[in-house]
């Protein structure tokens, strides 16, 4: 018994300061909440580019799709969509922007898209760092 319980000690003073030496990796992810405002009667315009050109080109770049919402409320969600991207870090969203940007297939996209003028009078950006207790991170 006593070999056991010696046996099983050393295991654990072994197997604790290997833990101990091996930090956790900080996490850098971060998240961005867009809010979209569509101009009047542009909004399923907006969804159809969302849907058809503007996912696959996020991915492309390396943005991760969490979701897309539409207010509850019929008459805001005329007017208003929201999304949240994840990145591995904020300097590579920024990167990821500016390389979306710059995508020729983005810029045939859109301008195809506003034929008929903007979809889009305004967007809200904000960068959100999960909480510890957050069950996404």
């Amino acid at each position: 018994m006593s070999r056991l319980l010696t046996l099983a000690t050393l295991t654990l003073m072994t197997a604790v300061p290997a833990a101990a030496d091996d930090p956790k990796p900080a996490d850098t992810r971060v998240f961005e909440m867009r809010t979209y405002y569509a101009h009047p009667g542009k909004m399923k315009d907006l969804h159809a580019r969302f849907r058809d050109h503007t996912c696959k080109l996020f991915e492309k770049h390396g943005m991760t799709l969490v979701g897309f919402w539409s207010p509850t409320d019929p008459k805001k969600a005329e007017e208003v969509m929201v999304y949240i991207l994840a990145y591995p870090s904020k300097d590579a969203a920024d990167k990821a922007w500016r390389a979306f940007r710059a995508d020729p297939d983005w810029l045939k996209a859109k301008a195809a898209s506003e034929k008929d003028g903007p979809l889009v009078k305004n967007v809200e950006s904000v960068y959100l760092n999960p909480t510890d207790y957050s069950k996404l991170k």
